[in-house]
């Protein structure tokens, strides 16, 4: 086996924690053959439900999980780690607007930000979760300024994983026979999914979703309202946000980091805007991107349409109008 690769997942007894913990530790992640060391941080108050989890990852006898440390000191959560997925966040309840988050949770990224910078290695790949989680990776990055800015991404794969199943199932073809759906902007009501540059394999044959579902009104309409909204349908049914699919997307968007992507395919995440597609810098903003070498690039010439210009550039707005209020918030 390889060396062991320590790995900290923050919020680590809540609802996503508890299901993304198994994720990473069975090796779904960085391989079957690489060993992790898992740094579980949460909240003192959730040190009790915490010890619940160490006690039921013992009891899976995982062969990739070489050690468990559990903490509610961020100095020993981040100490020397290569991975950090922050989950741990005040989460969105029924009919609270993401707005509403902002002010209690980017103080808690600005504290991981300066925990990050102190005591993690800076080749650390740092994956924010917690919501609003664009504006939020944008302020941890802020306050870990020797870690490469490169290296902070926040997850917009939620939304790319959801959009590409609701096509498999208009199609009714498997989801891995849908590829490069886009997810524009904010991990937000304003993002943008998009499926004019996707591809489908149906009946046999590659063909553009567009050509294969052949109904405009409902990939301007209906597709992209029920993705930008799937998130408050969880809630609505649930009386819990998504934690299982959270997780899952997690472990995807970090695998992605990890293995890179393959000839012809792309990926979302949330990334360091650097002006492509005539999009504001200095904010976090998702993009489709490739990988290799754990490095992304933001995949360059795609053609834009006056539609989708106009949904870029209005989640490109909700996201500045963010960073600046978080700003604020840190500097009172």
């Amino acid at each position: 086996m390889a060396e062991p690769i320590r790995v900290c997942i923050t919020g680590a007894a809540g609802q996503i924690g508890y299901s993304l913990v198994y994720m990473v530790g069975s090796g779904a992640v960085f391989g079957p053959d690489t060993p992790v060391i898992l740094h579980l941080l949460d909240i003192k108050p959730m040190m009790t439900v915490l010890n619940g989890v160490c006690m039921e990852i013992s009891d899976c006898a995982l062969p990739c999980v070489r050690d468990v440390i559990a903490t509610d000191d961020p100095a020993v959560a981040f100490k020397d780690i290569e991975s950090a997925f922050l989950v741990g966040s005040m989460p969105r309840k029924e009919g609270m607007e993401r707005k509403d988050l902002l002010a209690a949770n980017v103080k808690i990224f600005k504290v991981q930000g300066a925990a990050l910078e102190q005591y993690a290695k800076k080749s650390v790949k740092v994956l924010v979760v917690g919501n609003p989680a664009n504006t939020n990776a944008l302020i941890c990055a802020k306050y870990a300024p020797s870690i490469p800015r490169e290296n902070f991404s926040a997850m917009t794969r939620l939304d790319q994983n959801r959009a590409q199943a609701q096509i498999s199932a208009k199609l009714g073809i498997p989801v891995t026979d849908v590829k490069n759906v886009i997810i524009w902007g904010n991990h937000s009501s304003t993002q943008f999914p998009d499926v004019r540059h996707a591809s489908a394999i149906v009946n046999g044959q590659t063909v553009s979703v567009y050509d294969a579902i052949k109904d405009d009104a409902f990939l301007k309409g209906e597709f992209i309202t029920s993705v930008q909204k799937r998130g408050a349908a969880v809630i609505a049914a649930r009386k819990l946000s998504s934690a299982m699919s959270a997780a899952k997307a997690a472990c995807d968007h970090m695998r992605s980091i990890w293995e890179g992507t393959s000839e012809g395919h792309f990926v979302s995440m949330g990334v360091f805007s650097d002006g492509s597609y005539n999009l504001p810098e200095g904010v976090m903003y998702s993009f489709p991107v490739t990988i290799k070498d754990k490095k992304w690039s933001i995949v360059q010439g795609l053609p834009i349409d006056d539609f989708a210009q106009e949904m870029m550039d209005k989640s490109a707005k909700e996201l500045c109008e963010e960073r600046d209020d978080a700003i604020a918030v840190c500097e009172d």
